[in-house]
């Protein structure tokens, strides 16, 4: 029995959303997070400041510039391997406020010919960030365009970066119910109170009774819309090669367990408590987007950990020579990179995983 204030707060959106569950029945968990998260009027990402101290999470990108110069090299390398093609396309999906691509894009000038080569597209929804990234990348380069959605390209091979982009892309539960395995819902209490419940209508996974055959009544299984991120490379890719890297928390074997968070003012609170005005992920189930890609006829790379991935990039050797030549930012950079490599922590929590063309060589960091 609980005690005290009960901490959800009827937000805009949050009475917005009860409104249509009244009319409607409970709403599936991965509807009401795609409202907390897009809505247009009251949702999170068009509404709120979400990076950097003033927001509610901080990224790698914003922790360090070596994360961002690292990533950008590494997709030199990935042209390179890749013939060293006329016209190849760089692709972030969710470039948050640039910082990343920034970084990259300052980093590859140093690699002949690929620099001027790249026409770079960044993926993002939210209005309110697309006009930080163009505020950040303001002179960055000559080809830089934005897009709403996955979207083919007439022709050059692609290379796609995604940090922290799974695990807000179409988030979902299932949970295990004495009929089988159903949607995890949202729905009103006797006190007109939100609360979880269960969908009415049954989980169209029927391999999840084959993949977890002993789930005891109750287990959820947190997932993202892999299917989805697959079919959206796929089309990217339009037949031509592509290589992408994904950089994300969570873990590399399916398991059970409730790993939806909510994140407001770097504070966790409990998913309900503020629709639209929190951050709203789940963990990345690796070998479900391992198994959805190849589904989609690509090849996998990983996942390793982040900390791995750094290393093998040479983030201890790049840090020092940022040192040498910033002596007076030393800490800062020891610091930054520190924490990117922690162990437990960043270094171990996120994970690493590419997808190629089967054409395209094993890539670089695996």
């Amino acid at each position: 029995m609980t005690t005290g204030p009960d901490p959800r707060r009827d937000t805009p959106l949050a009475l917005e959303l009860k409104q249509r569950i009244r009319r409607e029945g409970p709403m599936e968990l991965g509807v009401f997070i795609g409202e907390c998260l897009w809505n247009e009027r009251h949702g999170y990402y068009p509404t709120k400041t979400v990076l950097g101290q003033r927001g509610d999470f901080v990224t790698a990108p914003e922790i360090s510039q070596v994360f961002g110069e690292l990533l950008g090299l590494w997709s030199a390398v990935v042209w390179q391997q890749m013939g060293s093609p006329a016209l190849p396309n760089l692709i972030e999906l969710g470039p948050g406020r640039g910082t990343l691509m920034a970084d990259a894009l300052r980093a590859m000038s140093r690699v002949p010919g690929y620099h001027e080569a790249i026409r770079v597209t960044l993926v993002e929804a939210s209005a309110a960030l697309r006009a930080k990234q163009q505020a950040t990348l303001a002179g960055a380069h000559s080809s830089l365009t934005w897009a709403d959605g996955f979207q083919p390209c007439a022709d050059g091979p692609s290379i796609v970066l995604g940090n922290e982009f799974l695990d807000v892309f179409a988030p979902d539960q299932s949970i295990k119910t004495s009929e089988g395995w159903r949607w995890r819902a949202v729905e009103i209490d006797e006190a007109g109170r939100l609360q979880f419940g269960v969908s009415t209508r049954t989980r169209r996974r029927p391999e999840l009774d084959e993949q977890f055959p002993s789930a005891p009544i109750g287990s959820i299984l947190s997932s993202i819309r892999s299917d989805i991120v697959a079919k959206g490379l796929a089309e990217t890719a339009n037949g031509q090669p592509l290589a992408a890297l994904f950089i994300d928390y969570g873990h590399g074997q399916s398991a059970l367990g409730d790993t939806l968070q909510a994140v407001r003012g770097h504070v966790f609170e409990h998913p309900l408590t503020s629709p639209g005005e929190a951050d709203l992920s789940v963990q990345v189930d690796f070998a479900d987007v391992a198994r959805a890609m190849r589904h989609e006829g690509f090849a996998v790379d990983g996942p390793v950990t982040q900390g791995e991935f750094l290393g093998r990039l040479g983030i201890v050797e790049r840090a020092s020579m940022l040192m040498s030549a910033n002596p007076a930012r030393t800490g800062v950079i020891e610091a930054g990179v520190a924490r990117l490599m922690a162990v437990p922590g960043m270094g171990d929590r996120f994970k690493v995983i590419g997808i190629r063309s089967p054409e395209v060589a094993r890539l670089p960091g695996f």
